[in-house]
């Protein structure tokens, strides 16, 4: 964050001269990277979310892991731009919303998902794992992805075990992405209703 000066004026008039003062209070700015909407994620409710999944049916997530393998689907009230893919309503089987505070903000989905409801994955890929802040140049994967009103995100998909996972955060503690392989609730702890 940023703290720049906001400038109020006062003005007094007094026998037809104007006197002034200013007084100066910070006022803080976070800034957010933007990328295109197919390179979005959103976690709002567990309504009103966007996450990376394959962009080609029937793909493993480790096989989308490469510049234009990848893309977002949204819930419908998410659904924003037809550069998106639509996620039916019923891909979570079971799905739990948590936002709060570990060293910044943070917003969460963790619960079970029916992947035969999303041709793009198949259903016996052990997953994979997305991020805004890994892979080789530590600018995300897929690169320049970004989460919507938050600096960074860390999604888990694990199509074979039923399980996905998503948390965007302010503080890049709280979406760690040196776990890829250690599944969701070592990467995002939070309630995975027994999926499976």
């Amino acid at each position: 964050m940023i703290a720049l000066p906001a400038t109020i004026l006062l003005l007094a008039a007094s026998s037809g001269l104007v006197a002034s003062s200013i007084i100066t209070t910070p006022t803080l700015l976070r800034f957010e990277r933007r990328a295109s909407p197919d390179n979005t994620v959103l976690v709002n409710s567990a309504d009103d979310y966007c996450l990376i999944v394959p962009k080609d049916p029937n793909t493993n997530i480790g096989d989308s892991e490469h510049p234009g393998g990848m893309t977002s689907y949204c819930s419908p009230s998410a659904h924003s731009s037809p550069d998106q893919g639509l996620l039916p309503s019923d891909f979570w089987k079971n799905v739990l919303f948590i936002s709060g505070t570990g060293a910044g903000r943070f917003a969460q989905l963790t619960g079970c998902i029916d992947p035969s409801k999303l041709d793009r994955l198949n259903p016996h890929d052990s997953g994979g794992q997305y991020d805004s802040s890994g892979g080789a140049s530590g600018t995300g994967n897929p690169v320049g992805s970004a989460c919507a009103g938050y600096n960074h995100y860390v999604e888990l998909v694990e199509p074979e075990g039923q399980r996905a996972c998503i948390r965007c955060c302010d503080d890049p503690a709280d979406c760690p992405t040196h776990k890829d392989t250690s599944g969701c609730p070592s990467v995002i702890p939070g309630n995975y209703f027994d999926c499976a």
